[in-house]
């Protein structure tokens, strides 16, 4: 039965604790622009993780109708003590700072009900999630975490623990979802990521200041750097000299950038850095060709990146590895290299590409608004199975 999202239903209005593996303000992902689209009968509390180096919200803040605080937690210990958590007893005792302060914010802010939903993404929360009296429970699944390079072995216990007690399961891709050891009855939504297609389809701000004597053709890439095949932005530098690489975002690992000593010895490559997200389409409409030279491996063979999407609604040509079955989907509107060799030939072919009407038409069906609805829908219907 398909509920009308402006219907009452016996547990509104809606509460929901979101514990949540990225920081608000970070980076913005699938998080932040579905959160950001619920009703406003919904009130959510968004638990982000602390992270050195990175700004933080020991005291809340709003985010539209979002609450964020920081809540330091397990995944927030250095790794040489961190091996020191394979002690079960010494990993509880560290626990409970962080347990004491999500309660206190919790509480304090009015979420304590045990008519709240309850919504998890960061997986070191998951034992404490599970046991959290709530309306009911569900899992936002858009990485494999227990793939993370220095993933402890005690994590999959974690997930386990609160898949074990999850009512609903939403997965960015049916290769992460066939990953999980998901109970009979649960109902797994098949929910990949998107675009704000106007935000990135619309002629934006002026050309970029950061791209000033900046040689074209401009070859750009957006998001994480840490999934970056850098071996490969290399040879891509190196093929095409003439050619201006443009890498804009920030990166997990502190000081990456000081890292990269071959990137920062090639004069045709620039690293931006973060950029805000209202002026990002401006950088991405001034590409001459959007790259996703990303590392083909376990964690992102089952990923769905939103930026794919933003690509296309830039209308601008994207040449892509094929790491995922998303890039798959969309080969007929992006150039697909099956190897990075394949990939530094196909550059010229992809800056010829001039079918920008097709690849914005393809982005145009993964609005956010239209999974932002469906998120909300499968909860209402939940949430009245809960009720009754």
């Amino acid at each position: 039965m398909n509920l009308p999202l402006n219907k009452a239903v016996p547990c509104t209005p809606f509460r929901l604790v979101w514990f949540s593996e990225i920081q608000w303000d970070f980076l913005s992902t699938r998080k932040q622009r579905l959160l950001g689209r619920f009703p406003e009968n919904w009130r959510i509390l968004f638990i982000e993780p602390y992270a050195l180096g990175r700004r933080h919200h020991w005291i809340p803040v709003k985010r539209g109708r979002v609450w964020v605080v920081s809540v330091p937690f397990l995944k927030s210990v250095p790794y040489r003590i961190g091996r020191l958590l394979d002690n079960p007893l010494l990993r509880l005792l560290v626990s409970l700072p962080g347990i004491f302060m999500m309660l206190f914010w919790v509480t304090f802010l009015g979420f304590a009900s045990s008519k709240r939903i309850i919504g998890l993404s960061n997986v070191y929360w998951g034992r404490v999630a599970a046991l959290l009296p709530c309306r009911f429970r569900f899992y936002d699944a858009n990485d494999d975490h227990l793939a993370f390079p220095g993933s402890p072995v005690w994590l999959k216990g974690y997930l386990d623990t609160y898949l074990s007690s999850v009512q609903l399961l939403f997965s960015v891709s049916p290769e992460l979802t066939s990953r999980f050891r998901v109970p009979p009855g649960v109902r797994c939504i098949e929910l990949g990521n998107g675009v704000e297609f106007t935000h990135f389809a619309f002629p934006s701000q002026p050309f970029p200041a950061g791209l000033s004597g900046v040689k074209g053709p401009i070859l750009g890439y957006v998001g994480a750097m840490d999934w970056l095949d850098t071996a490969l932005v290399s040879a891509i530098a190196r093929a095409w000299p003439d050619y201006s690489i443009v890498l804009i975002g920030p990166a997990y690992e502190r000081e990456w950038w000081k890292k990269q000593t071959t990137l920062h010895s090639m004069p045709n490559v620039l690293y931006v850095g973060k950029v805000d997200y209202a002026e990002l389409p401006a950088w991405v409409q001034h590409f001459d060709l959007a790259l996703m030279p990303l590392l083909g491996n376990e964690l992102k063979g089952v990923s769905h990146p939103n930026k794919l999407y933003e690509y296309c609604a830039s209308g601008v040509p994207v040449l892509s590895m094929n790491y995922c079955s998303a890039v798959e989907r969309a080969k007929d509107v992006v150039h697909v290299a099956s190897s990075p060799e394949a990939f530094v030939r196909m550059v010229p072919q992809a800056l010829a590409d001039k079918h920008r009407e097709l690849r914005q038409e393809f982005a145009r069906q993964h609005s956010w608004d239209a999974l932002a609805a469906s998120m909300v829908q499968e909860l209402h219907n939940t949430c009245q199975e809960h009720s009754l």
